[in-house]
């Protein structure tokens, strides 16, 4: 199939499909005579992987060592501890983006419910000290 069906059934644009191959994540690409590319059935499914795991975080340094070698074989161990990996690495970003949740949300209860006859002057370091006995409780 040409670039324009393989850009329609992956709804990848034919310049990102382009992009890929140059970067060597598509390498099962024919020229026709007419210097046409000509995609197989498989490079559908490889850009959908490839576009999965760029979804899921990986870059493309890393997609290139997980896709199969030319002969089509995956390196399962290789795979597995690279998913393994990344699951890790998307649990610490959680944990530091739940952290950042809690203290925005105390930043704005602290906002909210601030003293006012405190004067302007004093609430920045005010609400810098909520913050920091907050983040001290839960360390």
């Amino acid at each position: 199939m040409r670039i324009g069906e393989l850009s329609k059934r992956t709804g990848l644009a034919a310049s990102r499909i382009r992009f890929y191959e140059k970067a060597g994540l598509l390498s099962m690409v024919g020229r026709k005579e007419n210097g046409y590319r000509e995609y197989g059935p498989e490079a559908q499914w490889m850009l959908e992987i490839i576009s999965s795991a760029q979804a899921a975080g990986f870059s493309l340094e890393e997609i290139r060592s997980l896709l199969p070698d030319s002969q089509a074989t995956w390196q399962h161990d290789a795979l597995l501890e690279s998913l393994q990996r990344k699951v890790a690495e998307i649990e610490v970003l959680l944990q530091r983006l739940a952290q950042n949740k809690a203290q925005l949300l105390v930043a704005i209860e602290t906002l909210k419910n601030r003293p006012e006859e405190m004067p302007c002057s004093d609430r920045p370091q005010w609400v810098l000290d909520q913050l920091r006995a907050t983040h001290r409780g839960t360390n």
